[in-house]
């Protein structure tokens, strides 16, 4: 990651996966990476889907201690957008432009007011130019 790049939930949720020893590889390499190098990031968002998808949906659900820590090593390092007005200005219009739900538009949204040129993530078109941020799964590369 050379430039600023965003992270999309699914990211964080494969490094907990197990069952998907190449995802889980790639997802820890992509957090480590932004970890070190200071130049990886995620928004409110990111931190709320996980903390929900961590306690609750995975096959061994993080207890409420462990998601506190993971909250305080990786998510909040991570966490640099915040939602205002701007960000929700910017998700509907993104919605409207595009075929985008809400939520993934508040990524979008999110990834730009950050200053990524790239969001990492499984869950929209990959090679996509979206709000002027690129779309990459890494999993395809």
């Amino acid at each position: 990651m050379s430039a600023r790049t965003f992270l999309d939930t699914n990211i964080l949720v494969y490094c907990f996966d197990p069952n998907q020893p190449q995802k889980q590889a790639i997802a820890l390499a992509l957090v480590a990476e932004a970890l070190q190098r200071g130049n990886g990031i995620i928004s409110w968002q990111v931190i709320q889907e996980f903390l929900n998808v961590a306690t609750r949906k995975f096959t061994s659900p993080l207890t409420p201690e462990d998601a506190a820590i993971v909250l305080l090593k990786v998510l909040y390092p991570l966490c640099q957008v915040y939602p205002d007005l701007k960000v929700y200005q910017a998700a509907l219009e993104i919605q409207q432009k595009t075929a985008y739900s809400f939520y993934d538009s508040l990524i979008l949204a999110g990834a730009k007011q950050g200053g990524c040129g790239v969001i990492y993530s499984e869950d929209m078109q990959h090679g996509q130019q979206a709000n002027g941020v690129r779309i990459i799964n890494p999993f395809l590369e």
